[in-house]
């Protein structure tokens, strides 16, 4: 490898079948944590891969690019998992089976291999054939329903809460489950990641809440889904936004104060429904007459649990995350640093996103094969 490897997954070696959205991230997060990735692309995807890419799920990986549908490729990446620790694949259920790759061919050469699959339906059920995205499977178990003001639509929350919070994280989680079981059984085994099982476990609380009857099944009008006027975003003079999150009554005391508010004690009672337009009114005159800057500097640092609504680029430029350095510049482009962090071993963007191919001979040889050359003759694997 070009750079060397730091981090908690140091020396956890992981084959990633290429495709999109989750899966891709789900590797990458692992190589950001130290971990060995090789992406295998398909062999077509060299054409014309010359230059640098911006595709940061990619970085940190090695990538070689192999004919899937070739016996020889196949037997290329079967003997890459030989000494492998995890494979990652996002392909429909069933691709993977007929490609020969599937769970029992992966675990008949590693019986000690995680074989972690991404799908957004899962790999069983009327819809797992079906195609999708994050918007459908976010929507079939309740969370879209449960995002947006009251009398208005559904608002979809980009693609966040399903592929990347309800896919990516279990996925991640799932395998590094199964590494520390495979480690006391000396077994491998299936991790069956399905964005829609992630995304409905992430409404857990929610449902707690349905259940002590603390919750409606309407949006818009709870404590924690701009219901309550305290919970919100505010318009400020210049047209720009500040986020309200004064949920406790110490720190909502203090938003008040700071708000300016001097006849709190005559407004109605924090938790009063019946006097929320009241609040919400009262709260919405007061930020406009400021500028969401100036808002900042009353409110932060402070308890009131107010912030700036910043846009993605000035996210990356704002004192508090250059402080902490949660963005980090990479080869002239900042992209988010790795997370979460670690005391003693902590993980690094440790190369620049891997174009199509530009690994395979260099990982080949690594791996003790001898025929480099008539494989990419043959066209079983290809160099970019």
């Amino acid at each position: 490898m070009s750079e060397s490897k730091q981090g908690p997954l140091t020396g956890i070696r992981v084959i990633e079948l290429a495709g999109i959205g989750p899966g891709p991230f789900a590797a990458m997060l692992l190589a950001d944590l130290g971990a060995e990735v090789i992406r295998v692309d398909r062999a077509s995807a060299v054409s014309g891969a010359g230059q640098a890419t911006t595709d940061f799920t990619n970085r940190g990986k090695r990538s070689i690019a192999v004919d899937l549908k070739s016996e020889k490729g196949k037997q290329v990446v079967l003997r890459l998992v030989e000494k492998a620790d995890v494979l990652l694949e996002g392909f429909r259920p069933g691709v993977t089976e007929r490609l020969g790759l599937g769970p029992d061919d992966c675990l008949a050469v590693n019986p000690k291999l995680v074989y972690g699959r991404m799908t957004g339906w899962g790999q069983h059920g009327r819809l797992s054939q079906s195609a999708g995205h994050d918007i459908g499977y976010i929507a079939i178990t309740g969370a879209l329903h449960a995002i947006g003001r009251a009398g208005g639509p559904p608002q979809v929350p980009m693609n966040l809460l399903g592929d990347f919070a309800g896919g990516s994280m279990y996925l991640v989680v799932g395998v590094l489950a199964a590494l520390l079981e495979a480690r006391i059984s000396g077994r491998g085994q299936v991790v069956d990641a399905a964005i829609v099982d992630g995304t409905a476990h992430l409404t857990t609380f929610i449902h707690a809440f349905l259940a002590g009857g603390m919750w409606t099944d309407e949006r818009g009008v709870n404590m924690l889904d701009t219901g309550a006027p305290w919970y919100d975003v505010y318009e400020t003079a210049d047209g720009k936004y500040v986020a309200v999150g004064a949920i406790e009554p110490q720190f909502y005391a203090e938003f008040l104060r700071r708000l300016g508010i001097e006849d709190a004690d005559e407004l109605p009672a924090q938790h009063d429904r019946a006097g929320w337009p009241v609040l919400r009114k009262r709260f919405a005159e007061a930020f406009k007459t400021k500028t969401r800057d100036e808002w900042a500097e009353i409110f932060l640092p402070g308890d009131a649990c107010v912030a700036p609504v910043l846009s993605l680029k000035e996210a990356a430029e704002h004192p508090y995350n250059t402080e902490r350095e949660v963005f980090v510049e990479r080869d002239g482009h900042l992209q988010p640093a790795p997370a979460p962090r670690f005391s003693r071993t902590p993980g690094a963007i440790s190369g620049s996103p891997a174009l199509p191919g530009q690994h395979t001979r260099q990982v080949l040889e690594e791996f003790g094969f001898t025929d480099v050359d008539e494989l990419l003759a043959e066209g079983a694997v290809a160099q970019g």
